[in-house]
């Protein structure tokens, strides 16, 4: 909290209100998707909301009911109970309560790593796809009504030239305002708008839910498959909020913040909370600097519903419907997206599956077959590591090493010199293995092989016997395998395989100068005396015919 200042307090305290009026009707709204009083929803958009910012790593993140959770704890309890029967807010409790304890154990034991799995990309068409869901969920709540929809437009246009005139100050707070004001003089005209309604709290409730022991083989399960939606939400949240702003982000950190809010509510009557993107992307864009602004978001939605609550009954739904039509236009990152399109079209392929998922899936099973996805590409990548032919582009004593397989230069016809780059592992064998049988076999292929392997970061048991049969092949065929520069971490593995004694460690070596000078006098004398090419310097002491 180094950064709080009194700038930035009344930024958070400006975000944060308007945090709080977004989150009224969407908190009234997940409540009953869950088949949960409306009231439990406006609980869990306070306290969880308050811990999860003052306990997680994100700055920005805004925590609270989300529809993804909503919906899927619905239908994991329904089975269960009858929805909005006693027995049935009790298993929402206890459901809560066991998420809570997942994500905190999560935590503590420093799984929230995992994370770290979620790539750019898969963030990227998330992110993107998401944005398509907001709109699409806005359009739908005001399509059919001519003046809703005139509203949300006009919202939408005040919006845009707010942010151009007034870009540091609450402009998405301004135009909710202004929006009001058009909705009241519309109604004194006879238009018919939906609005926010009046929803008062009566009271919060402390105390953890009652716990039976038949409640654990019931719902372990929900628990441990809401832990999955709701953290891969919070996290993917998180992530794309931070490469947006270039905040660090500490994942264990931020799961704890998760795990917490979802004990404080369990124990305050809320349901399951996670990360919100409908209330982080405005808490960013209403320009929002530290998680104070979630906490006053917190403490808004306390107040509003207690003191306020005539106030905001006012407030139409098709002006949030257009705020969120102006939110959903600024998380479609249309730079990266040409990016990809320009630099990688593996990459944005991987973005745009990631985006259709999103439109048709869940969101957890959106992020889950995305990172599956960026894996498989990582895997197919990294079994296809580069073996290039390296030679020199002009004689000693200028001479400069440079890749000679697209541009064929000057090559010794006893000793190949090939650089390595990539790891050597059970996935990447059939490949090296492939090429080097290719080289071996091709008509007056050199019998001698250096291997550059500076850049072959990690071999394993597959990748150690390759090596080890290639050596026992170059010399079956009177020549000799030669490595420069490997890794410490490829050189102890060869120790444990006493492979390094067989090969020999004097064909292993620090530098190509001194690589060349020892191995150049064990080639054929025969061989070099006829050769024309001269390419080393200590071709040059070797008797044979003129250049």
């Amino acid at each position: 909290m180094e950064d709080v200042n009194r700038t930035s307090l009344r930024a958070d305290a400006a975000a944060g209100l308007l945090g709080a009026v977004l989150a009224l009707p969407q908190a009234i709204a997940y409540a009953a998707l869950a088949g949960l009083p409306p009231t439990w929803g406006l609980y869990t958009a306070i306290v969880p909301c308050i811990v999860a910012a003052l306990a997680g790593s994100s700055r920005l993140v805004a925590s609270g009911p989300t529809n993804a959770v909503s919906l899927a704890l619905a239908a994991m309890l329904a089975p269960l109970a009858l929805p909005g029967s006693p027995e049935y807010l009790r298993l929402a409790l206890v459901a809560t309560l066991g998420v809570g304890l997942m994500q905190t154990a999560i935590a503590l034991l420093r799984l929230g790593s995992l994370a770290h799995f979620i790539s750019p990309s898969v963030l990227l068409g998330f992110t993107s796809g998401a944005a398509l869901l907001i709109a699409w969920h806005a359009l739908a709540s005001v399509v059919g009504d001519l003046p809703g929809v005139v509203l949300a437009c006009g919202t939408l246009i005040v919006a845009w030239v707010l942010r151009q005139v007034w870009r540091r100050g609450p402009f998405l707070l301004a135009t909710l305002a202004l929006a009001a004001l058009a909705a009241w003089l519309a109604m004194r005209e006879g238009v018919v708008l939906d609005f926010v309604g009046e929803q008062r709290i009566d009271h919060l409730s402390w105390g953890p839910p009652a716990l039976a022991w038949a409640d654990l083989p019931r719902l372990a399960g929900v628990s441990l498959a809401l832990t999955v939606v709701a953290t891969g939400q919070s996290i993917a949240i998180a992530k794309a909020l931070a490469a947006r702003t270039d905040q660090p982000l500490d994942v264990n950190r931020e799961c704890l913040g998760q795990g917490l809010a979802n004990l404080a509510g369990a124990c305050s009557s809320g349901f399951v909370a996670s990360g919100s993107l409908n209330r982080s992307m405005p808490n960013l864009e209403a320009g929002a600097r530290t998680p104070l602004a979630s906490v006053f978001s917190g403490l808004f939605v306390l107040l509003l519903a207690l003191l306020a609550a005539p106030a905001i009954a006012w407030i139409p739904m098709a002006a949030i419907a257009g705020l969120l039509l102006w939110v959903a236009g600024t998380l479609i990152d249309r730079e990266q997206w040409r990016e990809r399109l320009r630099e990688d079209r593996t990459e944005a392929a991987v973005a745009a599956a990631t985006l259709a998922a999103t439109l048709a899936l869940p969101l957890e099973q959106a992020i889950v077959g995305g990172v599956g996805l960026s894996l498989v590409v990582y895997l197919y990548r990294t079994s296809r590591p580069a073996l290039r032919t390296m030679g020199f582009d002009r004689p000693p004593p200028e001479r400069a090493m440079v890749v000679v397989d697209d541009a064929p230069g000057a090559e010794c016809p006893q000793l190949k010199m090939l650089r390595m780059e990539g790891s050597v592992w059970f996935g990447a064998v059939a490949h090296v293995g492939e090429r080097l049988q290719a080289l071996r076999a091709a008509p007056g292929a050199p019998k001698h092989l250096l291997v550059m392997a500076k850049s072959m970061n990690f071999i394993d048991h597959a990748g150690a016997a390759l090596w080890e049969q290639e050596h026992t092949r170059r010399l079956a065929i009177g020549g000799d395998l030669y490595f420069h520069r490997p890794r410490p971490e490829v050189l102890q593995t060869w120790q444990r395989r006493q492979f390094l004694a067989r090969l020999g460690e004097d064909h292993v070596f620090a530098d190509k100068r001194s690589a060349l000078a020892a191995i150049v006098p064990r080639l054929d004398p025969a061989v070099c005396a006829g050769c024309r090419v001269r390419l080393y310097e200590e071709c040059t002491r070797m008797p044979g015919p003129p250049a």
